[in-house]
């Protein structure tokens, strides 16, 4: 299982948000770069950066701060928020994305998306899955669509798309573990490489994803307030190697 840390970024910072609400946003550092940069020196080779500001406003917006991280880090990025046309695609690609994760924009303008499926491969476009009692949500969270997660993904993994990040929005910030009836579900029902985020607390935390599945786990809040050591992540990366 892929340990993937999240860089979340509003003005610049690095941040955190509870169960997506802007007006919860903590400050951990104004220095995302030196942030990707201790990752990568503790082994690390996977980053999801998320541009708030981008999901806020429906475009890229962030997209110096990716390919800073990008040129001066070896880490493998995938990229989401906001993007909603080609050329944002386009851009975040030229800025040294390794993957993109498209959320809105599949249930917006799902024929857009499945061009992108269609065009850049199943390998660098990752569906990203993000409900509040189990429905879709989308721009940045701040709607809902009458779709079901399940039905979402499965509609999508017939499309070709092959890895899905999944979050569901009650358990993110909130430390109190993660979904794991929800990620059971998708992965004994699909085939997809289930990328799971949100809620993770603590280490147990990743060995039960560890243990279910899991293609990959994002985690942000565990890590920036201690509950999960930089020396835990890598003991728990060198366990499962």
């Amino acid at each position: 299982m892929r340990i993937i840390p999240a860089i979340d970024i509003i003005d610049g910072k690095c941040v955190r948000l509870s169960k997506g609400d802007y007006t919860t946003q903590k400050v951990y550092s104004d220095k995302p770069l030196e942030i990707a940069k201790a990752f990568k020196d503790n082994g690390i080779k996977y980053l999801h950066v998320v541009d708030l500001d981008g999901a806020k406003a429906q475009h890229i917006i962030n997209h110096k701060i990716l390919e800073e991280i990008c040129s001066k880090t070896s880490l493998k990025v995938d990229f989401g928020g906001g993007l909603k046309s080609d050329e944002d695609l386009k851009i975040a690609f030229e800025s040294g994305a390794n993957q993109i994760t498209g959320g809105s924009i599949a249930v917006k303008e799902p024929e857009v998306f499945k061009s992108w499926l269609k065009h850049y491969g199943s390998e660098k476009i990752i569906l990203g899955a993000d409900c509040r009692d189990r429905k879709i949500a989308t721009n940045g969270w701040t709607e809902s669509a009458d779709l079901d997660v399940m039905d979402f993904i499965l509609d999508y993994e017939k499309e070709g798309a092959k890895y899905v990040i999944c979050t569901d929005i009650s358990k993110d910030g909130m430390l109190q573990g993660t979904s794991n009836e929800l990620y059971k579900e998708i992965i004994e029902k699909s085939d997809v490489k289930l990328i799971a985020s949100g809620g993770v607390s603590c280490i147990e935390d990743l060995y039960l994803l560890h243990e279910m599945g899991c293609e990959g786990t994002i985690l942000g809040k565990a890590f920036y307030e201690g509950k999960i050591t930089m020396k835990e992540l890598v003991d728990f990366i060198s366990k499962i190697a």
